[in-house]
């Protein structure tokens, strides 16, 4: 940029006309000029002439607009969150619908325990035990007297008896040996 006679450049580099540096008496000067029995009319400056505006350069259209490339990596971030999107909505979805399955199975478990409760008294009111006192003294049923019981001894140990059929011979003996060797090992891989 050329530079203007008459002016100065501020470090955006704009044109300022006048001057930049900072008046550091103003203050002192606007106490004096304000202080009390002093006519204000008096002390007045000499109002000084508009400062001219520079002029500006209106901004050139552009001759060409510059096309507009779009990167491969944003389309793909795009297709990504829109895919994430769609699936974040479709889970909502699922769990609106377990939610709901949840409401209707709880009021089914609670219709359950109420027939649940029901069932369990009629079932004690069948099992009444003088009921079924009278039930047996009216069939002819009484308790079983002393003569009727018997005790068996089972203390003593487990033993058995194998009884083979004595006309086999030898090689009928270990077809048979060989065939229970067979149901075993089968018997024990199913």
């Amino acid at each position: 940029m050329a530079r203007r006679s008459g002016g100065q450049m501020n470090r955006n580099n704009h044109y300022v006309s006048g001057n930049l540096a900072y008046d550091y008496d103003y203050l002192e000067r606007e106490r004096q000029r304000r202080a009390p029995g002093r006519d204000y009319e008096e002390r007045r400056e000499p109002e000084r002439a508009p400062r001219p505006q520079p002029r500006r350069k209106p901004a050139a259209a552009p001759k060409h607009r510059e096309r507009i490339c779009v990167s491969p990596l944003v389309l793909a971030g795009y297709a990504v969150a829109a895919v994430m999107l769609v699936a974040l909505l479709a889970s909502y979805a699922q769990l609106t619908a377990i939610s709901g399955d949840v409401v209707s199975m709880q009021r089914e478990l609670a219709a359950l325990e109420d027939e649940h409760v029901t069932l369990v008294g009629r079932y004690e009111r069948t099992f009444d035990l003088s009921a079924i006192k009278e039930a047996a003294e009216a069939a002819g049923m009484a308790k079983p007297s002393s003569s009727q019981i018997y005790y068996i001894d089972l203390s003593a140990p487990d033993n058995v008896v194998l009884y083979e059929h004595a006309g086999t011979n030898v090689l009928g003996r270990a077809a048979a040996v060989v065939g229970h060797g067979l149901a075993a090992f089968v018997e024990y891989f199913k």
